[in-house]
């Protein structure tokens, strides 16, 4: 094995890990079970076979192949399943990454593999996982830093830790190949500096694929804050709603108390069933079926409230649009909204429009009032105001987080001849 082989060799040898780390964090099972904060054994052993699997190819690949050193990177993936995941697991990975060369009578690779998995576990255990994943083999920027930190109050720290450990590893690994040719793969290089780049190569090849993963949890780190972020804005947008709407039904229920008794328990009956709707656990999303009962009853209310032949109801739902998919809690604001600002204003009161159809892979859902309409105020500028744009405002925010550019919300309203509210979503079935 020359020296320039062996230079040849530890430069592919970094691009087959850079490679190797990328090509795993695309797969989304692998991103699943390598992140996971705790996996069971069966989960585990999933994990190690997307390593095993291809990196025992690799050493037999080493063995068979010649000059194609750089496919065996055990060594270096024993380290990483041992400072990720546990020596238990890295010790059994050192037992199957060693099998084609004990098959090869390199007898001195499977107790040398177990041995490494065992330190490399128990560095994983002294060591925090946040000290891991920033793990760096290029120490030159903090070696003063790290030089007056110690000088004023001596410490152990990790980052140099993990580098000596492993390169004294790859140190261990050399001498035994020197002292057993044949027993145990190692590069043997001849010119002192290039033993000792070799020694060094370990560490930065660990460091190379902690530093993809690393990017990669970073990136998935920033996504669920947020989801989270954007759960919590649809959260805040939902209390908005609810106590906006429980405020003015009881006020409703309150002035029939006394002058009509029967009526007033009728709506307190209607208001039960809105807020045990309203309590139950749904999630974000509900078939477009629950959300017209819940707005049945919410319409029930404000008929008995207004009179019959004052506030009338029409439905035109086709029976297709009623398992799909919407937000919860998204035509009741639309629907007080029109009572409150476009029919509550006239004296002959008027007429509440739901309408629902397919179209395509879509479904369009309108909400229709013959009112006074919005005036003419723009509707960008009522989104903004309070009063009338309440219920408008906040379903276009819920849509918004919910849908981004996925939803179409419009409101064309003409004065004196009511407003038409328009959402077009996905369709999505359960």
């Amino acid at each position: 094995m020359t020296d320039r082989l062996i230079l040849i060799t530890m430069l592919v040898k970094l691009g087959v890990v850079a490679s190797l780390a990328s090509i795993l964090a695309r797969a989304s099972s692998f991103r699943r079970l390598f992140f996971a904060e705790q996996r069971r054994p069966a989960q585990t052993l999933a994990l190690l076979a997307f390593f095993l699997v291809p990196l025992t190819l690799g050493v037999w690949i080493r063995i068979t192949v010649p000059n194609f050193l750089a496919a065996d990177i055990s060594f270096e993936t024993i380290i990483l399943l041992g400072l990720l995941v546990g020596p238990g697991w890295a010790m059994l990975s050192g037992v199957v990454l060693s099998i084609p060369a004990e098959v090869h009578r390199e007898f001195l690779a499977l107790p040398f593999d177990v041995v490494v998995g065992l330190l490399a576990g128990w560095l994983g255990r002294f060591v925090k996982k946040e000290e891991v994943w920033s793990f760096t083999p290029f120490i030159d920027l903090g070696l003063y830093r790290w030089v007056r930190r110690n000088l004023r109050r001596p410490r152990l720290d990790p980052q140099f830790l993990m580098l000596f450990a492993i390169a004294f590893a790859e140190a261990c690994r050399v001498w035994i190949a020197r002292a057993f040719p044949g027993r145990l793969f190692a590069l043997l290089a001849t010119a002192p500096w290039l033993r000792a780049l070799v020694c060094l190569m370990a560490p930065v090849t660990v460091g190379v694929a902690l530093k993809v993963w690393n990017a990669l949890r970073t990136e998935m780190s920033l996504e669920e804050q947020k989801r989270l972020l954007l759960e919590a804005r649809l959260d805040a947008l939902q209390r908005q709603i609810n106590p906006h709407f429980l405020f003015n039904t009881l006020n409703s229920i309150a002035s029939l108390v006394r002058s009509q008794p029967e009526m007033a328990r009728e709506m307190t009956v209607k208001l039960a069933n809105i807020l045990r709707a309203l309590l139950r656990d749904h999630g974000s999303y509900v078939p477009l079926r629950e959300e017209l009962r819940f707005t049945d009853d919410y319409l029930d209310i404000e008929v008995v409230r207004f009179g019959a032949d004052k506030l009338r109801v029409e439905k035109e739902i086709d029976p297709a649009t009623l398992e799909v998919m919407v937000p919860s809690i998204l035509l009741q604001p639309l629907i007080e909204n029109s009572i409150k600002h476009g029919l509550e204003p006239r004296i002959h009161g008027g007429t509440v429009t739901v309408r629902s159809r397919i179209a395509g892979d879509r479904i369009l859902i309108e909400v229709a009032d013959d009112g006074i309409g919005i005036g003419p105020r723009p509707v960008s500028e009522l989104r903004r105001s309070s009063g009338a744009g309440i219920g408008i405002k906040n379903v276009q925010e819920r849509l918004e987080v919910l849908y981004g550019d996925r939803a179409r919300f419009e409101v064309v309203s003409n004065p004196g001849r009511g407003t038409l509210v328009s959402i077009e979503l996905p369709a999505v079935m359960p």
